[in-house]
């Protein structure tokens, strides 16, 4: 054999290894891919429930869905998702999915329970890339801290109550840790402020298909 010939038959074997391990690759991730959507589906039920509780609504939360984008309230081209609570066929309250696009290491993915008067049922952290022991406690598995946002409107705490505490507003920071706490607030009272504006609409509009996350 000659050297040319073995340059030629190695890189015909190198071509079909990666020919084999794309093919492989993509073989498992068609098998993974519908477990993992599963999954996905489930986490997010389970957190819908946690921001409104169950006996609040009878129809199927996960079916009830429309989604938007409105850079004025939701910047940088996110897809917020929309999933609307019935009772007996009548509006009870939204749960909006979005994020806060000003933590100290990306987006802060959230769900803002939203009744119907304009009060939070609830809000919740469904994804963050914060600091661990710094911005992770905006997490209800490590502090109670989102559980503050319960009961809030535009006009409880009012427009200066909007804000963490050295921002001369009423939400506790956290120690070492002030840009998290003040992006979730940030998000949160302005997906208030869009609901304001438009909630006669996002309970109008044609269900529409879940996009998942952005």
């Amino acid at each position: 054999m000659t050297v040319k010939q073995g340059i030629w038959r190695s890189a015909l074997s190198l071509a079909a290894v990666a020919v084999l391990g794309t093919a492989l690759l993509s073989a498992v991730h068609g098998l993974t891919a519908d477990r993992i959507a599963e999954q996905e589906r489930r986490v997010v039920l389970q957190q819908l429930g946690q921001v409104v509780n169950a006996d609040r609504y009878d129809n199927a939360l996960q079916n009830d869905v429309i989604s938007f984008r409105d850079e004025q309230y939701f910047p940088q081209g996110q897809t917020v998702t929309v999933y609307r609570a019935r009772k007996q066929g009548e509006p009870a309250a939204l749960i909006l999915k979005f994020a806060a696009v000003n933590g100290y290491n990306g987006k802060i993915h959230l769900l803002a329970g939203i009744n119907q008067d304009g009060s939070l049922t609830g809000v919740r952290i469904s994804s963050h890339k914060e600091t661990p022991g710094l911005g992770d406690f905006v997490e209800i598995e490590k502090s109670d801290w989102v559980t503050g946002f319960a009961g809030k409107s535009l006009q409880n705490p009012g427009k200066n109550g909007w804000a963490v505490k050295r921002d001369g507003g009423v939400f506790d920071q956290f120690t070492g840790a002030t840009i998290t706490p003040r992006a979730v607030v940030e998000a949160v009272e302005l997906a208030l402020q869009y609901y304001r504006a438009n909630a006669e609409a996002l309970f109008a509009a044609p269900t529409q298909e879940s996009t998942g996350e952005d």
